[in-house]
């Protein structure tokens, strides 16, 4: 088993005897789920198995009914994918996470796993002999303790005895307010051999943006799960929690996923979105004009929650539209200041609650589908976007109605999945309408 260990998790456990080994997957949410084991039984083991139906059950744990008739919970097989073995720090003992390969009894993969919907997407970009590349933004809030969900979150308290200040963005001081925290994310990061590209203060009260560094998708969104965990870990070491909840605090931005999209050739490694002068090429354009077209029937992916639609807010710092412009930060599609080999494209609209496999492999279908379909995007948009006309759907339900319309997206994403996940995003919205809130009892209970 140590042979097929990468090289940081050979380091950590160098002269010591592996505990327990956590062996995880990420559900429809992007929560790990698995099973944790002596580590002496699993370096014996050469696969396990977990109910189908880990991808059926909903956020607050009810299970969606319309999935399957006879539906029987078969197992799938779970076998270790080696190159994602990192260490888990925080633990009391030495402790390596692996995420790992569903398939099915048969042998293929299962369709509704999040993992495999982003492995699909990027089989069809290299059946046309490009590598697609990104680089996503993490955003997320540091937040006191709170254990009461009738109870306002409120912003941690810092070093200066003071909570977190708002609008204090890319301010210093302001990330030094809980520097213990990010100095755990650091050191969690270095052991875990995860790269940080920079972290800094967003425009909310405890608010942080973490970046990562460009690459393959699939190792990135795992990336991407193992940082949402740690993240968790190192601020609960200090007395607060991270959340990625897409907008947690009233009358503070939401936090976001941006996700900047380049594509590669496989053969040369040259940017397809540039031509030999450096200028812009036909299939930049006609990747942009994918995004416009289809990023309405992915809404549901990227925004999969009813607290999502708080996000898109006109004037706090999140898009509500489907435009286009160059460096310009009010548009829901942006194009980055940069040279002609790092020409990319980059997606505002995905919020942090998303699951990262799922924001990223949506995103890319909707630029792979303008690439097959040479889909022309709409003028550049050189003004205040916020004044334009919003083409983002304000809710989940007619989110989900737009997923369920767009062929094309099916296709790529997989009509399985797409029904699985429909179903399960369906039950979670009926469940969030039978919730009465203090807005409406304070409003209406007395006054219509």
């Amino acid at each position: 088993m140590m042979e097929n260990l990468p090289d940081v998790a050979q380091a950590y456990l160098e002269g010591r005897v592996l505990d327990e080994v956590e062996c995880i997957v990420a559900d429809l949410a992007g929560v790990a789920r698995g099973k944790a084991m002596p580590g002496a039984k699993f370096a014996r083991q050469t696969h396990f198995y977990l109910p189908n139906s880990i991808f059926f059950q909903t956020i607050t744990g009810d299970w969606a009914d319309k999935v399957a008739d006879g539906f029987t919970e078969p197992d799938m097989i779970l076998t270790p994918d080696w190159e994602t073995a990192i260490p888990a720090p925080w633990t009391a003992d030495w402790t390596l996470q692996v995420i790992h390969n569903i398939d099915d009894q048969q042998g293929n993969p299962v369709p509704f796993a999040p993992r495999n919907v982003l492995k699909r997407v990027c089989d069809l970009y290299a059946a046309r002999g490009w590598q697609p590349i990104v680089a996503p933004e993490m955003e997320f809030y540091l937040v006191a303790p709170n254990t009461d969900p009738a109870r306002e979150i409120e912003p941690p308290m810092g070093r200066s005895g003071r909570r977190a200040a708002a609008r204090q963005a890319y301010s210093m001081s302001a990330v030094d307010e809980y520097g213990k925290v990010i100095d755990d994310i650091y050191d969690y990061a270095d052991t875990m051999g995860l790269e940080i590209d920079g972290i800094l203060q967003e425009g909310g009260a405890g608010q942080l943006e973490l970046n990562l560094r460009h690459g393959d998708p699939v190792r990135l969104a795992d990336e991407m799960f193992f940082f949402k965990r740690m993240i968790r870990e190192a601020a609960l070491r200090h007395d607060c929690y991270a959340t990625f909840m897409a907008k947690p605090i009233e009358g503070e931005p939401g936090s976001a996923m941006h996700i900047h999209h380049s594509v590669a050739e496989i053969e040369t490694g040259q940017n397809i979105f540039s031509t030999e002068d450096g200028s812009e090429s036909p299939a930049f354009m006609h990747f942009i004009g994918g995004m416009q077209k289809n990023l309405p029937a992915v809404i549901a992916l990227l925004a999969p929650y009813v607290n999502s639609y708080r996000r898109y807010v006109p004037d706090f710092a999140a898009p509500i539209n489907l435009e286009w412009g160059r460096d310009n930060r009010t548009t829901g599609i942006r194009v980055p200041v940069s040279p002609p080999e790092a020409r990319r494209v980059e997606n505002r609209l995905p919020g942090m609650d998303c699951n990262p496999y799922l924001g990223i492999a949506a995103s890319l279908a909707c630029g792979y589908l303008g690439l097959m379909e040479e889909t022309a995007p709409s003028d550049e948009f050189t003004g205040d976007a916020y004044s334009s006309e919003s083409g983002v759907p304000r809710g989940l339900g007619d989110a989900l109605g737009l997923l369920e319309a767009n062929s094309g997206i099916q296709q790529v994403l997989g009509e399985d999945f797409c029904h699985v996940y429909s179903a399960v995003k369906e039950l979670e919205y009926n469940e969030f309408l039978q919730v009465i809130s203090p807005w409406e009892r304070e409003h209406l209970l007395l006054n219509v």
